[in-house]
């Protein structure tokens, strides 16, 4: 080669190798843990996030702070995706989640700074996540998951979350009765719950709707605004005259022929308006305009219509009233038709909805969601969205462990004792995901104001003589004892992918030991 240098990267390019490459990720992956740590439990606190634009948002989410963060390191990425991960398959636990991935990081460094090799503690970890999911299983609670159950499940997963004026307690109620809702013997179609939001009254305005609410307003002032028993028609087609594709222009040479083609015209529109009232619907929903003249006619006749419907809301009110799209007037049959108990329209200060309720073929459920700012229904919307999804789980799974960092200090309490038999440097691994785990009843401690070591001593000698302990916060009072005698419980799937998530994304930061970097 002649002793010329032989450049493989771009000059611009930056690369990290070695130690500082890892410690680099660790640190990043560190810090964004740290970030919402002091969110978790009962007495979790709320980030201010305030974007470039100036827009607000508060809240103790986990999720929604991390994907909030303009976060670029791409170690710290990995912690983000343990979240989304986490939201998007159980849809809660992504706090306890990032911190536990925060934390085996933590453990980490340190080992490495004891000069145990990345792979060890990455056959450790895993090692350990093994052993943590069959404690997990240990803790299963055996009574069955009813009703009484669920709320435990909601009401864990909400208080320390803003819900406004209403206690946690009073919304359990609502989302248990939304998911039952939705439930068949093929399971709990959860996409058929939803959460609707509207500003201007307090959250003890909130309220649980059999059917669906959409942003809607009658084509026609004149329209009734209520339907009772009612049967819809749902449309693709433009209530008034047809217009061509092609530009065309018609030469009118008298005033007969002017009133011809002004009579033409009318007669159309009138035939569309005789058509929609002889075929006995009620109500009209399309996708499409409706006409001036052919909303009054059927404003007159006792008609209600709404316009322009979006696709998704059209698909939503198929859904709800088991009506069938038609895209030919000529086509519409009474077979056609949807049902629902009863359809109104609504005005909330500057905005305008419609609700859709009942009927034998309904299968959506709305919990309409009221509060007297937009952060309220916001964080709100959050807080029933997670609970949603916790009860949903617990439901299709029938199981759920205690709460409150007692299933944690079970975990590593079965990780310290299995460890044990687990020969060279690999035991320093497990060892360290257990101490990791311990973060969780550390961080619900110092939340609560309770000295961390100390609780965590407490909890680990009570969890040895009762077999159960967690950190119990009822109003100011904070003390140890059983989670499922007191009524905190977390589906066990939440533990799951908390631990599995967690694990996966620290073990892959970890060894990692080359960054490159393009400019």
């Amino acid at each position: 080669m002649g002793g010329q240098p032989m450049f493989i990267m771009s000059e611009d390019s930056q690369r990290t190798q070695g130690r500082d490459a890892q410690s680099s990720n660790i640190m990043a992956g560190k810090a964004v843990a740290e970030a919402v740590r002091t969110t978790l439990g009962p007495r979790g606190m709320d980030k201010m996030l305030v974007d470039s634009s100036g827009e607000v948002v508060i809240t103790n989410d986990g999720a929604t702070i991390l994907n909030e963060m303009d976060i670029e390191h791409p170690a710290a990425q990995m912690i983000v995706e343990v979240a989304e991960t986490q939201e998007e398959e159980v849809g809660d636990g992504t706090t306890t989640a990032g911190v536990i991935a925060g934390n085996l990081l933590g453990e980490a460094e340190d080992l490495i700074d004891q000069d145990v090799h990345a792979t060890t503690i990455v056959e450790g970890y895993h090692e350990a996540a093994s052993i943590a999911q069959d404690a997990i299983d240990e803790q299963v609670g055996d009574a069955a998951v009813d009703d009484e159950i669920l709320k435990q499940v909601a009401e864990s997963s909400m208080t320390g979350k803003g819900t406004g004026g209403l206690t946690a307690e009073s919304l359990a109620e609502t989302v248990v009765e939304a998911v039952r809702h939705v439930e068949s013997d093929e399971g709990v179609a959860r996409d058929n719950v939803t959460v609707h939001t509207q500003i201007g009254a307090s959250s003890n305005a909130t309220e649980l709707v059999p059917g669906i609410v959409i942003d809607e307003e009658p084509a026609h002032e004149g329209m009734p605004s209520e339907v009772e028993d009612a049967s819809i028609a749902v449309l693709d087609v433009e209530l008034g005259v047809r217009t061509g594709d092609v530009d065309a222009e018609y030469a009118i040479d008298s005033i007969d022929q002017l009133n011809a083609a002004i009579d033409a015209e009318e007669s159309e529109v009138q035939g569309y308006a005789e058509t929609v009232a002889e075929s006995g619907a009620d109500v009209v929903i399309t996708t499409d305009d409706v006409d001036d003249r052919v909303s009054t006619f059927l404003a007159n006749e006792g008609i209600l219509v709404f316009e322009n419907v979006g696709s998704s809301d059209t698909k939503d009110i198929i859904s709800a009233t088991g009506a069938t799209r038609v895209g030919a007037l000529d086509d519409l049959e009474e077979a056609d038709f949807g049902h629902a108990d009863r359809i109104s329209a609504e005005n909330y200060g500057d905005d305008d909805l419609a609700f859709v309720e009942g009927g034998a073929a309904a299968e959506t459920v709305t919990v309409f969601v009221r509060g007297g700012t937009e952060h309220v229904v916001d964080e709100l919307e959050r807080a029933i969205g997670d609970a949603l999804d916790v009860v949903s789980t617990a439901l299709e799974s029938g199981e759920v462990v205690p709460g409150a960092g007692a299933t944690e200090i079970a975990i590593a309490d079965k990780i310290r004792q299995e460890a044990a038999g687990i020969e060279g440097r690999k035991q320093l691994a497990v060892t360290a995901f257990a101490d990791a785990l311990d973060v969780v009843p550390r961080t619900l401690a110092a939340n609560t104001g309770q000295d961390p070591i100390d609780a965590l001593v407490d909890l680990r000698a009570a969890h040895e003589s009762e077999g159960r302990a967690g950190l119990i916060t009822d109003g100011e009072d904070v003390t140890i004892g059983d989670p499922l005698e007191s009524g905190v419980v977390d589906p066990a799937d939440v533990k799951r992918e908390a631990v599995e998530s967690a694990t996966e994304a620290a073990t892959m930061i970890v060894r990692i030991d080359d960054v490159i970097a393009a400019e």
